[in-house]
């Protein structure tokens, strides 16, 4: 294993080269055996994570910067930007730590590149933990409707009416960021002024061009997706958030049937960072997943 990951700095920028000679960065925080963590957005740079709600206290967490976030260099040609694509920084990151086998976190949108990376490296892969994860692997989506139907749990929050009128705008094709900021509350089991600085910290984070790029269609096969994970024996946890729309705890729940060995974690009050709401709830979940 590379000194950088055996050193108690925290919080470090260690590099390494991608298969094409990129450079891309990462992040470690905390102690312990190592968890590789892939952050969302789609393409969003990893800060966002932060040492996800004090699992640092636990496990030493490898926080992927995605190539053309962060410190990581872009791909030469805009096809690199594909998830599938990824899945070969995410081997080669594997490998510069020196790991005959990997403990994988995704959260979001990298859940899609999680998901892909364990299709094509089960041997490779320990565990897979799914933070409120899209699964396109698995022709599981974030629909309109989910995300309305836990809209709806937040009638009480002085926000909820602007909130619902953005979500309506944004459905109709609006792309106004008077609109996007107006839902931002949803994504946040409370709308406190730590969620505020963390929404607002989005726009600076995220490649929005990459975005657009990460996750076409035909960088799936559900079909064959869904076959192989009914008997790979990679441990699957799957988080959802209570008031999280992206999955919604039911089909997270539904979800994991289609593994041979997952189990669904439901947030109380949990929205899509849920390490954010619930920092201590959050990290026992995972580290007890992990060390069980």
């Amino acid at each position: 294993m590379p000194e950088g990951v055996r050193a108690v700095k925290m919080a470090t920028m260690p590099t390494f080269e991608a298969p094409d000679g990129a450079r891309l960065s990462y992040r470690l925080e905390g102690y312990g055996e190592p968890v590789l963590c892939l952050p969302g957005g789609p393409m969003r740079a990893s800060a966002y994570l932060g040492d996800l709600g004090g699992l640092s206290a636990h496990r030493r967490l490898v926080i992927l910067d995605l190539r053309g976030t962060g410190d990581s260099q872009p791909p030469e040609e805009d096809a690199g930007y594909r998830c599938d694509r990824q899945v070969a920084d995410v081997e080669a990151l594997r490998v510069h730590l020196g790991l005959e086998r990997v403990d994988v976190l995704a959260h979001s949108a990298a859940g899609d590149l999680g998901l892909l990376y364990a299709l094509a490296h089960p041997d490779r892969v320990r565990t897979l933990v799914l933070v409120t994860a899209r699964m396109r692997a698995l022709g599981i989506e974030f629909t309109g409707e989910h995300l309305q139907e836990a809209a709806v749990l937040r009638s009480g929050e002085p926000w909820f009416e602007a909130g619902m009128r953005g979500y309506a705008n944004l459905l109709n094709g609006s792309t106004a960021e008077e609109d996007w900021g107006a839902v931002m509350p949803f994504f946040y089991g409370r709308w406190s002024e730590r969620a505020r600085a963390h929404a607002a910290a989005g726009v600076e984070q995220s490649n929005e061009h990459a975005a657009a790029l990460f996750s076409p269609p035909e960088a799936f096969d559900p079909e064959v997706g869904r076959a192989a994970v009914a008997s790979w024996g990679v441990p699957v946890l799957l988080l959802a958030g209570e008031l999280d729309g992206g999955p919604r705890p039911r089909v997270a729940t539904e979800a994991a049937r289609l593994f041979d060995d997952a189990r669904t974690v439901v947030q109380p009050g949990g929205g899509h960072f849920p390490w954010l709401d619930d920092p201590a709830f959050f990290s026992e979940a995972v580290a007890g997943f992990l060390d069980r």
